[in-house]
This record gives C-alpha cells, sequence and structure tokens, in this order.
C-alpha cells in the first residue's frame, strides 16, 4: 500500500499527497472513531494508508492514529463534532477587532478547545491598520488579557503586510491549523503567505457585520519555507467538547495558575472564601471577560457570575 497525507476532503472524496502527487481517494467501507460522534471520518493531516485503482485514483484502507485533533462542534443540541484538521504542530486562532468584531467568549471557548487536546495556540490580531485610537487601547487590552493567560498574541495587517514576516517565520517548518470567525482575513493571509494559491475571498457583509464564507472544506497547502497550513472554514459559534465542569480550569492557564492560592484545593472558583480566582478578578488582576467566559462553561447558564 502507498502512504501519503490528506490535504483536502469534500466529502466523499480525500486528496491525498503521496510523494507530492496528489491522488484522489475514497474510503474502504464504514470508519468509525472510538470515542467520538463525528461527521467526518478522515480530515485533513491525517496520514492514510491507500491502494491505488487507477491513475491518481485510490481508495483508503487505513488511517494511522492521530497525535491531536481540532473538533467543531455545534452550538445548539447536536452531539455531533466535525474534526477541522489533525496532526497539528499549533493552531493560529485570527481574531478582529472591528468589521467584524470577534466576541471574546468565542476565544476563550476556542482556546478552551485546544487547551484540551494540548496543541498550542497563537492568537493573531488582524486590521490593525483599521483601528483608530480607540480601537488601539482595545488592542493593546486585549493582547495583555490573553498574554497574562500565557499566549504569544500578534497584531498583523495583512492588507498592508504589517507584520506578516515575524508571523511567518512562527510557521515555518510547523503544520499549522488557521481558525475563527468568518471575515477576519483567513484566506486572505494564506493568500499572502503561500504566492500563487489564490484562494477566494469575500467582503465583509455591511448589513449583519459579518464575514461570508468562502472555505467550504479544509485544504492544506505547503508554505514556501516549509511546513504546511490548513485553512479552515469560518466558524460563527464554537461548542465547548465535552469537558468534565471539574476540570475546565485546567484548561485556562492564568486561572489554573491562580488557583493554586485557593484557600481550598477542589475550589470551583464560583462561591468559595478565599479564592485566589474571583480576587484576581475583583483586583483587576484576571480580566472579567475571562472569568466570565470560565463561568458560563463551568455552570451552562445565561452567564449570571459573582466576583464579590
Amino acid at each position: 500500500m502507498d502512504k501519503g497525507i490528506v490535504v483536502k476532503t469534500t466529502g466523499s472524496w480525500h486528496t491525498v499527497n503521496s510523494d507530492n502527487e496528489l491522488v484522489s481517494c475514497k474510503l474502504k467501507g464504514s470508519f468509525r472513531i472510538r470515542g467520538i460522534k463525528n461527521t467526518n471520518p478522515v480530515a485533513v493531516g491525517d496520514e492514510v494508508f491507500f491502494n491505488r485503482t487507477g491513475p491518481q485514483m485510490g481508495i483508503i484502507q487505513k488511517i494511522q492514529d492521530r497525535k491531536n485533533y481540532i473538533i467543531r462542534r455545534a452550538t445548539n443540541l447536536s452531539k455531533e463534532t466535525h474534526i477541522l484538521a489533525s496532526n497539528l504542530d499549533q493552531v493560529l486562532l485570527m481574531i478582529t477587532l472591528e468589521n467584524p468584531e470577534t466576541p471574546l467568549e468565542f476565544v476563550d471557548r476556542f482556546l478552551v478547545s485546544i487547551e484540551a487536546y494540548h496543541i498550542p495556540a497563537i492568537v493573531v490580531i488582524n486590521k490593525l491598520d483599521l483601528y483608530g485610537p480607540e480601537k488601539l487601547k482595545r488592542f493593546d487590552e486585549v493582547r495583555s488579557i490573553y498574554e497574562f493567560a500565557g499566549y504569544a498574541v500578534s497584531g498583523i495587517s495583512v492588507t498592508s503586510e504589517l507584520n506578516t514576516n515575524p508571523l511567518l517565520a512562527m510557521l515555518t517548518g510547523k503544520f499549522t491549523a488557521i481558525a475563527g470567525n468568518s471575515g477576519v482575513g483567513k484566506t486572505s493571509l494564506i493568500n499572502l503567505l503561500c504566492p500563487g494559491i489564490h484562494r477566494k475571498t469575500a467582503e465583509v457583509s455591511t448589513y449583519h457585520l459579518t464575514g461570508k464564507h468562502t472555505t467550504t472544506y479544509p485544504e492544506m497547502f505547503p508554505l514556501p519555507g516549509g511546513g504546511y497550513i490548513i485553512d479552515t472554514p469560518g466558524i460563527r459559534g464554537f461548542g465547548v467538547t465535552d469537558i468534565d465542569k471539574n476540570e475546565v480550569g485546567l484548561y485556562f492557564p492564568d486561572i489554573f495558575r491562580l488557583s493554586g492560592n485557593c484557600q481550598f484545593y477542589n475550589c470551583s472558583h464560583l462561591h468559595e472564601p478565599h479564592c485566589a480566582v474571583i480576587e484576581a478578578t475583583c483586583n483587576g488582576i484576571l480580566h472579567e471577560s475571562r472569568y466570565r467566559s470560565y463561568v458560563k462553561i463551568v455552570s451552562g447558564n445565561d452567564g449570571k457570575y459573582r466576583i464579590a
């Protein structure tokens, strides 16, 4: 059998890169991933074995065990998940502060899921060239929130190519998936970093102030200096994967770090006295938005929380 990496999947057909030859493959029979109710048994980044059935055609016989993956679950009641990409070195989460504005709750929920799969994350704030004085203050605030949590944060402008070379250096030689809301500039960044790709882009809707989906399926592209970047469909909502509520604090690096000073070792950070996390929030050390996201994930409520 031949071996390769899945670089694109469009439902029933999967494009496999095998020694720089692209082979269109289908699955043999029905695959199921143990423990996961997913909509796609094959994901971009999967290492697979396949038998050739013709010129640049084949049937996938085996999927290698994944070292990690990122999944998306709808925020509705559906328990089905969709694997966005697998076998990653890191994830680049691209956000914007306007046109459209990325909610910080979305950022927190996404990062919790990435932490749960032990995948390093980079937060990239795009469209820096559009921001006036107030938005630049907001940029500094958001950057400090996530740097305090332990994440690398970069401010860039894809259209003016501001700070894109240092970002490229962070991606070179690695398998990186780009994720984020529609309209934040993921595809435009890939077009810049991978000359000759010419992925389709679309303007942000002026009526809804949201992005329009231009990437329908995840697809992997080689970077000029080595490594790969994976374009993923825009995500408008992100449901946290099944994580025990008692373990949510483990996936907020800033909250986990602060929790070492709580009076009780099993502190829930919701109501206990002498809770270091609540005290840090009251004192402005931990940003209120991070604590609010934590409480909403743990309690699954409408966002009511207490910090005093």
